[in-house]
């Protein structure tokens, strides 16, 4: 997830994770790790939106109680810095997502060595054993 937030590859941390903005390479110019079937889909507008809407709420409510300025002082400073904010924060966390997925092995990170095997083949887990 650390490498997801400096929009590195999951695998090596080295090479982009990103295209463009928020594109995602199909696979690492660095390890060859295929990159193209995560699914960040709506989490990170959602992440975003929360992280954003606290810290500005946050802001424009001391700013308010402190110093109590005109409305046009709070929109030239909060419109600008939530959009701002918005924009930094988006491609951070849908790489930490994405990140997150690479170490969970979900969505198509799986390891090939295990893509064919049967879970019953597994050896029973120590509670199972326990029983």
């Amino acid at each position: 997830m650390k490498r997801g937030w400096r929009q590195k590859c999951p695998s090596c941390g080295e090479g982009s994770l990103y295209g463009k903005f928020l594109k995602v390479n199909d696979a690492c110019p660095k390890c060859g790790t295929e990159l193209f079937h995560q699914r960040a889909d709506d989490a990170p507008p959602y992440f975003v939106m929360t992280i954003t809407a606290h810290v500005i709420v946050g802001g424009i409510l001391v700013t308010e109680k402190m110093f109590s300025p005109p409305v046009w002082v709070e929109l030239a400073i909060w419109l600008p810095l939530t959009a701002l904010l918005s924009l930094w924060l988006l491609p951070r966390i849908k790489a930490t997502l994405i990140g997150y997925q690479w170490a969970l092995r979900m969505h198509g990170f799986g390891h090939p060595a295990f893509d064919n095997m049967n879970l019953s083949d597994l050896p029973p887990s120590p509670s199972e054993a326990a029983s």
